[in-house]
């Protein structure tokens, strides 16, 4: 099991719990692993509720990862969506359906063409009542899939939020310039393209 500590005795930051709280006292933080960040994000945007959201790094062993970094597997980060959401407007329970409905939970360390440990199935709850949620959510969404679900539940760790080009990447338009609507309700397909 990872500890706080490396092998020689010094502290690694990493494996430190997410300490971040919201500005607002009245919101929570929920965040998720489902694949390329991109496109989970702008799901998570349009949520009634959702207040914030930030794209980043988490569950891994090196300080300060960066994108070039955590893609070649060797820091063993995943990418996630930390959402701030007011749980008075959106119940904990609508992010769990969004995250269930937005992949594939059964694939291992990767989602339709990204592969990698860092596009894991991942759930990272911020309390107990959280951690509930999502191990019930995870045992009712095993009944509707024929292979096992995979998917990690744990608690936050550190959060490294990610380079700015990837904050609300298909909001802003993608590689492409194609920006995709973020409005709450909004239904629209969403598209992902580098």
């Amino acid at each position: 099991m990872a500890t706080s500590e490396s092998g020689d005795g010094s502290h690694n930051p990493a494996f430190d719990p997410d300490l971040d709280t919201p500005a607002n006292p009245d919101h929570e933080f929920a965040e998720f692993g489902a694949g390329c960040f991109w496109g989970v994000e702008l799901a998570f945007q349009r949520v009634v509720g959702v207040v914030k959201t930030e794209v980043g790094y988490s569950q891994g062993h090196t300080p300060d990862p960066t994108y070039k970094l955590v893609c070649t597997g060797s820091t063993n980060h995943v990418e996630v969506v930390r959402v701030q959401f007011d749980p008075k407007v959106c119940p904990y329970s609508n992010l769990l359906d969004l995250f269930w409905s937005r992949h594939d939970p059964t694939t291992l360390n990767r989602q339709r063409g990204d592969v990698g440990v860092q596009y894991r199935s991942g759930i990272y709850y911020y309390n107990e009542t959280q951690a509930r949620l999502a191990q019930e959510s995870k045992e009712a969404e095993q009944l509707k899939q024929k292979n096992k679900i995979v998917t990690e539940i744990l608690p936050a760790k550190r959060f490294y939020r990610a380079e700015e080009y990837h904050q609300q990447y298909l909001e802003k338009g993608g590689g492409q310039g194609l920006s995709q609507s973020a409005e709450k309700g909004c239904t629209d397909p969403i598209r992902c393209y580098g």
